[in-house]
C-alpha cells in the first residue's frame, strides 16, 4: 500500500468496499490526490447506482446544504448522490482521472465549483490549480 492509501479517509473509503466504477472522489480530496495539499478536511465521494445503493446500507441520507440531492455522513466521508446543479453524475464519474487506482473528479470541475462557492479556502485552492496546471503546461 503506498503513502496515498496510509491516510485514514482513504482507508476508510476503502472499506466501504464500493465498486470502482461507481464513484468518483470530488472536492479539496482531489487536491491532495494531485499533491497540492497537504491533507483533506474531509472526504466527498460523488456516487451512483451500485455506489449509491450501498452507501444507503450505511446511513439515512439527508439533503445536501450546498447541492442539489442527498448525501450520507459516515464520519469524515460525506457519500453524494449528486453534484452541484449543471454538473451531471455519470458524465463526472466516467470522466474522472484515475489516480493511485480510484477515480477522482477532474481539476477543472474542482475548480469551477470551488470559484462558484467563493469561500475563502476555495478561492486558495483555484490559485493552488492554477499554479499547478500553469506548471505542468511548461512541462
Amino acid at each position: 500500500m503506498n503513502k496515498f492509501w496510509e491516510h485514514p479517509y482513504f482507508r476508510a473509503l476503502l472499506a466501504v468496499e464500493l465498486p470502482a466504477e461507481d464513484f468518483a472522489v470530488t472536492g479539496s480530496a482531489v487536491l491532495y490526490a494531485h499533491g497540492l495539499i497537504d491533507d483533506p478536511r474531509d472526504l466527498d465521494v460523488l456516487t451512483r447506482g451500485p455506489a449509491w445503493d450501498r452507501v444507503l446500507l450505511l446511513g439515512e441520507p439527508k439533503p445536501t446544504p450546498l447541492a442539489a440531492g442527498a448525501e450520507v455522513t459516515v464520519g469524515d466521508l460525506q457519500f453524494l448522490d449528486s453534484w452541484f446543479p449543471g454538473w451531471d453524475t455519470d458524465a463526472l464519474i466516467d470522466e474522472a482521472d484515475v489516480l493511485h487506482g480510484v477515480r477522482f473528479v477532474r481539476l477543472e470541475v474542482i475548480r469551477a465549483t470551488k470559484v462558484m462557492l467563493g469561500r475563502p479556502r476555495d478561492l486558495e485552492h483555484v490559485a493552488l490549480i492554477d499554479a499547478h496546471v500553469a506548471k505542468t503546461r511548461k512541462k
